[in-house]
């Protein structure tokens, strides 16, 4: 048995510089920036939300600008097999730390570990 649940809405950013993008998104989606560089490379923001929101992040992307998915779980080889059962295709593995995946309608989105300490809230349970 594991969990998952729908965690982010991640917007993919193609820009030299995210700061642009974090402010611009901040002030049009209400929400104050919490994070203008969440992993030290330049590369993510997040900005605040509520526990039973979804996290919104930015990342800095090389791919044209689009918008994709976080799908949290704690048992991330479970989660895919599930998803790959359902159609899905693994696409990457990144940092040895999540899946891009790929729907069969050819949407990308992501299948990451456990990103939320309080991990019940619309919760699903895997058998």
């Amino acid at each position: 048995m594991h969990h998952s649940r729908l965690h982010a809405l991640v917007i993919d950013c193609r820009v030299e510089d995210l700061d642009a993008a974090t402010t611009f998104w901040s002030r049009a989606l209400g929400k104050p920036v919490a994070s203008a560089d969440s992993d030290g490379d330049g590369r993510y923001a997040e900005l605040a939300t509520a526990t039973d929101e979804l996290a919104i992040l930015l990342q800095k992307v090389d791919h044209p600008s689009r918008v994709h998915l976080d799908i949290e779980t704690d048992d991330l080889d479970a989660e895919v097999r599930r998803l790959e059962a359902l159609g899905a295709q693994r696409v990457a593995f990144v940092r040895e730390r999540w899946w891009v995946m790929e729907a069969p309608g050819g949407h990308r989105f992501c299948v990451v570990h456990r990103q939320r300490a309080d991990f019940g809230t619309h919760l699903n349970r895997w058998d």
